[in-house]
């Protein structure tokens, strides 16, 4: 391990973030220096979050018709991607899913819905469904709802809800060519919001949309400075109707490189994957868990399929380690 690595070492170990410069050193690193590097990320993240692997899944309880232009979206209205579209699904649907991970093992049930944001009768049958959720399960509830007022987010919280979950997406600098019907600035807003309430925040990126390097350095530096309580990394599983439906999948030691640049510089945080590792990472999802995260999403996405908990699960008992809530 070379005097550079060592240093990275030192900080993450300590809970300190690295500099600009040595995240930009850190990105052009390959061959043996790389894998120092993963192992070390490792290190770091066992350091922090111990051996244990927190599983999280979500429900998309409600489909589609969404207005917003998010190139990446298969339920965005602007793309046309035959996805199933449905409003908010039911009280009873929405216990029953949560129920049944619970049974599964999983640690956290996450509510998803499309849209920009959420109607009040949509909010009141949001906060009965909680209710009922954190009564009959032993399962931590988390929502990602679009962009709230705090009054909203209050509401849900008194629900009980535990943490919300909205993404920046990408760097700022790059955001224009993702988005273009609300503004960065509109979603660091959102989650300001429900860190005033006092919620946990789940906020985190999508790579492999056709950024460089220097804007996933500066989409960890943004997340830092957030302070969100988990950082979901999504890689781009490219959705055919979408407009980055032509985008190549991210080479699996990029996206390790990512998690450890992720890591460094958020070290005390829980890193999570989230959509995309199966297309992306294939037989090497494990390496992820090994080489800096230290929770996962499990279960199908929003419009795609995962992989069954039991399969996820499976994974981690084989790495030795444990599940959270297990």
């Amino acid at each position: 391990m070379d005097a550079f690595t060592s240093t990275i070492l030192e900080k993450g170990l300590k809970g300190d973030s690295i500099a600009l410069s040595e995240a930009e050193r850190l990105v052009e690193l390959e061959g043996q220096g790389l894998m120092d590097l993963l192992h070390v990320a490792g290190q770091v993240a066992r350091r922090h979050a111990g051996r244990r692997v927190d599983l999280c899944t979500i429900i998309n309880a409600k489909s589609g018709w969404c207005s917003e232009d998010c190139r990446f979206c298969a339920q965005s209205a602007h793309h046309n991607t035959n996805v199933d579209a449905y409003p908010l699904l039911s009280t009873e649907q929405l216990v029953e899913a949560a129920r049944k991970m619970d049974a599964e093992g999983v640690d956290r049930f996450g509510i998803v819905t499309s849209g920009k944001g959420i109607s009040d009768e949509d909010l009141q049958a949001l906060t009965r469904a909680i209710k009922e959720i954190r009564r009959t399960t032993k399962l931590e509830v988390c929502a990602s709802l679009g962009i709230l007022s705090l009054k909203q987010l209050n509401d849900l919280k008194a629900a009980g809800l535990a943490r919300y979950h909205h993404n920046i997406e990408t760097a700022s600098s790059f955001y224009s060519r993702i988005c273009s019907t609300h503004s960065y600035s509109v979603r660091e807003q959102a989650v300001r919001n429900a860190q005033k309430t006092g919620l946990e925040v789940c906020c985190g990126v999508i790579i492999g949309m056709g950024e460089t390097w220097q804007h996933r350095i500066e989409m960890a530096f943004a997340l830092r400075d957030l302070d969100p309580d988990s950082i979901p990394i999504n890689i781009l599983n490219p959705i055919k109707g979408t407009a980055l439906e032509k985008r190549p999948l991210t080479p699996p030691l990029d996206v390790l490189k990512t998690i450890a640049l992720f890591r460094f510089v958020n070290p005390t945080k829980s890193l999570r994957y989230a959509g995309g590792r199966e297309v992306n990472m294939g037989d090497l999802q494990s390496l992820g868990l090994i080489y800096g995260l230290d929770g996962m999403m499990t279960g199908n996405y929003l419009t795609t399929t995962g992989r069954e908990p039991r399969q996820d699960k499976k994974m981690v008992k084989d790495l030795g380690f444990a599940i959270k809530g297990g």
